[in-house]
């Protein structure tokens, strides 16, 4: 299959890529939580759990070798390794905090995810002095899925043997690109000869779930380029492929370029050029026999390559979740960490929990978090919401419902809502339709 290199000759502003952010992975938005709320997460932290609600933990382990010029994320570069040991050590000591809080009770932790950063940036004794520890405050034999994110060029054969033999389920393998340009130009650390050798060590020593990372739409990508990146992806034959469309935040290197230039559009592809790329490689991958399980995944078998966190967490799952500027999700009440490795840092070191603002959803606002987030898998079903918040969704939400299926992005059968590929492909521009209007046009961040 060729891609069709067809171009749009007059683009709206909302298809042109802006400085924005684009991606929702929470409701209500961001910008509607603050600090005054944050009795609110120290309360719930002191009720004790349901023990029917999965708990997770996520670990921010926020050290780079380069920032790239896309990310959003709190990530420090230049750290020692004095700096970064006493980071740990504070991880650990904030677990502990936790631990003594009643939401804990007896229960095991059921999914586990190492994000960054760079996890894999973390020497081998680092990394298992961190988890001895980790585990022994709050054990983890029992969790059914631990993933762990990689830069391919910080991975040597002795750190994934170390990496596979802490029980990682899924590793996941930040690729983007494949062209050694389009990497350089976009602020990675690794190159293409990285990506081969990690995944084959990877491959060799048998981690139940290998996952690669794509980002469609970088600096510099072209159609040839990305067909070039799909074909040598399928090559791999990864368990799974998770791919992101580009997006500028305000917080971004490529967004601090832009406003000293004077430009409103990024230098990145379009929305409707993504989409059309993201579409190509979700085609190409269905046809080597993948299956596309939401808007940014396809594995290759459903029932051995899961996203345990994923699923649970946008089905309302407890997570700690523990670092610099990390998110947590706790009896209903959301919150977050300080911004900044300082406050954090300093915060624990007194005894305190460092969480910066919270807040509490409604039991709508808990219902369209749901519904929004779970729309991203491809489907929701009606009875499910009924039972949960004794809710009809096709009736509380008809006016956008009716919408979209009129623009083609979704149909509705037998109580269940189904995006078409088209919406599938655009979901996280159609999930504000479900907003309430008081956050349907405020700062998502």
């Amino acid at each position: 299959m060729e891609l069709n290199t067809t171009e749009s000759q007059s683009l709206t502003s909302a298809e042109k890529t802006t400085a924005s952010n684009y991606f929702i992975a929470n409701y209500p938005p961001f910008s509607f939580w603050s600090p005054d709320r944050v009795g609110e997460a120290l309360s719930a932290l002191e009720r004790p759990p349901d023990p029917a609600t999965p708990l997770g933990m996520y670990l921010h382990i926020p050290f780079c070798r380069r920032r790239c010029h896309f990310c959003y994320f709190r990530v420090y570069t230049g750290k020692n390794s004095t700096e970064i040991r006493d980071y740990l050590d504070l991880l650990v000591r904030e677990l502990e905090i936790y631990a003594s809080r009643s939401f804990i009770g007896d229960r095991d932790l059921d999914f586990i995810y190492f994000g960054g950063g760079t996890p894999s940036y973390l020497s081998t004794r680092e990394l298992r002095s961190l988890t001895e520890r980790l585990s022994s405050i709050l054990p983890w034999k029992q969790a059914e899925e631990i993933t762990f994110e990689c830069e391919p060029g910080t991975l040597t054969e002795s750190k994934l043997q170390v990496i596979h033999d802490l029980g990682i389920t899924r590793l996941s393998l930040g690729v983007e690109n494949f062209d050694d340009h389009i990497l350089e130009i976009n602020g990675r650390a690794h190159r293409s000869k990285e990506i081969w050798r990690a995944y084959e060590f990877a491959k060799s020593l048998g981690f139940p779930q290998l996952n690669i990372d794509l980002i469609a739409g970088m600096v510099g990508e072209t159609d040839e380029n990305w067909q070039d990146c799909v074909d040598k992806s399928l090559s791999l034959e990864p368990d799974s492929v998770t791919i992101y469309q580009m997006e500028v935040p305000y917080n971004t290197t490529i967004y601090k370029n832009m406003k000293d230039e004077g430009n409103q559009v990024a230098p990145v592809a379009d929305w409707p050029t993504k989409r059309r790329w993201v579409d190509f490689a979700f085609s190409q991958l269905e046809k080597a026999g993948y299956h596309v399980g939401s808007a940014y995944t396809a594995v290759k078998d459903p029932a051995k390559s899961r996203f345990i966190y994923r699923d649970q967490l946008w089905s309302g799952a407890d997570m700690i979740a523990l670092g610099v500027s990390s998110f947590s999700h706790i009896g209903g009440t959301h919150f977050q960490n300080e911004h900044d490795i300082g406050p954090y840092m300093a915060r624990i070191k007194r005894g305190e929990l460092p969480i910066h603002r919270a807040l509490t959803p409604t039991q709508e606002e808990g219902l369209i978090r749901e519904l929004i987030l779970q729309l991203k898998l491809g489907q929701v079903r009606r009875d499910y919401f009924q039972e949960k918040f004794q809710s009809d969704i096709l009736e509380r939400f008809s006016t956008p419902l009716r919408r979209l299926q009129e623009s083609g992005d979704i149909r509705v059968s037998n109580g269940t809502v189904l995006l078409t590929r088209q919406g599938l492909l655009q979901v996280d521009r159609l999930l504000p339709e479900f907003f309430l209007p008081e956050h349907r046009n405020a700062r998502y961040a």
